[in-house]
């Protein structure tokens, strides 16, 4: 059983404006970012869904709460430490017996395909990487598939420098899963980024149309 955890706390300061509340869809229109992401975590097989965000972010919560009953706030007020504070608070809400793994995403990261996840839940299933996150054209993106087995390191990790620091100790071990979606690249913190993968999406949303 994987849960999956979307990281919703930041600032969004280089956007300038809440990222999780952005429109994901065409000529920035649709489902925002988070419904976006939840929607597909859930529909590649995620098991239980917590969203980590701030107390204050009062039109998060909302958005969350019309998710549905699959879906749940996890508030962390720590988030000024950092991603990984998030990641950790996550991961303490979702932990208990049967929990043999996290999917973990940040939300400005809404462009990934069900069947992407589908993929990285089948294989951290089957086999024993400890990590297994997705590549397009030989560059690493999200979301990311944690193992049980390193709970503990993300428990401890350094928070200045997150769980970066887990993954570069598993380098020898982790498995990198080739995956035809670029969306699992799009990390989205400024306009210029916003605009860039909604004309990325959108070309390849024609192109699977077109076939």
């Amino acid at each position: 059983m994987i849960p999956g955890i979307i990281l919703a706390a930041g600032r969004s300061t280089r956007m300038g404006k809440p990222k999780a509340l952005l429109p994901a869809g065409q000529e920035r229109q649709g489902p925002t970012f988070l419904r976006r992401i939840a929607t597909t975590l859930l529909e590649g097989g995620a098991i239980d869904l917590v969203v980590v965000v701030r107390a204050d972010d009062r039109a998060l919560h909302t958005e969350v709460d019309a998710l549905g009953t699959r879906a749940r706030c996890v508030v962390n007020a720590h988030a000024d430490d950092g991603q990984l504070s998030s990641l950790v608070c996550g991961l303490d809400a979702v932990d208990r017996p049967g929990v043999h793994g996290i999917i973990v995403t940040p939300v400005d990261a809404p462009f990934v395909r069900a069947a992407t996840v589908h993929a990285l839940l089948a294989v951290a299933e089957s086999g024993r990487a400890p990590i297994v996150r997705p590549t397009y054209h030989g560059r690493h993106g999200h979301p990311v598939v944690f193992a049980r087995a390193v709970f503990a390191e993300l428990r401890r990790a350094d928070r200045s420098v997150g769980a970066k620091a887990v993954v570069h100790a598993h380098a020898h071990d982790l498995l990198d899963l080739a995956v035809d979606d670029p969306g699992v690249l799009h990390d989205i913190d400024s306009p210029d980024d916003y605009a860039r993968a909604l004309t990325a999406a959108d070309s390849t949303d024609g192109q699977a149309t077109d076939s």
